[in-house]
């Protein structure tokens, strides 16, 4: 889709960290995280919800999600991670996609109130990609 940002980062005219490709889905890091090592992960294909995707998808999206889920624990040495998708209401870019956050016993995420971030540059963005794409080469 021609005006989407996540179908442009897909395309590669929108700069993102990437830190997985795959023939169905791409993951990125989302660039106001809610803590660092927040990825997104969609679909190549311009889906804009869970309600529209098709069954045949429903394996990659989420496969590649429990992947950088067990990433992120290595990556960032994280006991675990939030895992979400917003349909319509909270989803600030109508392509579907799947939040895996990092998370740490007492890192402060109550519920769906969700603190922002940010990173320092590029460069450390760029070092917290490389982890996730190390740890999902495992």
């Amino acid at each position: 889709m021609a005006d989407c940002l996540f179908c442009s980062i897909i395309a590669g005219t929108t700069p993102a960290q990437i830190v997985l490709e795959t023939p169905e889905v791409v993951g990125f890091l989302d660039i106001r995280p809610v803590f660092k090592g927040h990825t997104l992960i969609v679909p190549r294909e311009h889906v804009p919800t869970m309600v529209e995707m098709t069954d045949e998808l429903l394996v990659p999206l989420f496969g590649a999600a429990r992947s950088v889920a067990s990433a992120v624990r290595t990556a960032f040495d994280a006991q675990g991670s939030f895992v979400a998708v917003n349909n319509v209401v909270s989803q600030s870019v109508p392509h579907l996609h799947v939040h895996v956050v990092p998370r740490t016993k007492g890192d402060g995420l109550r519920g769906f109130f969700w603190p922002r971030t940010k990173y320092a540059d590029e460069s450390e963005a760029a070092e917290y990609a490389g982890k996730l794409r190390a740890a999902l080469a495992d």
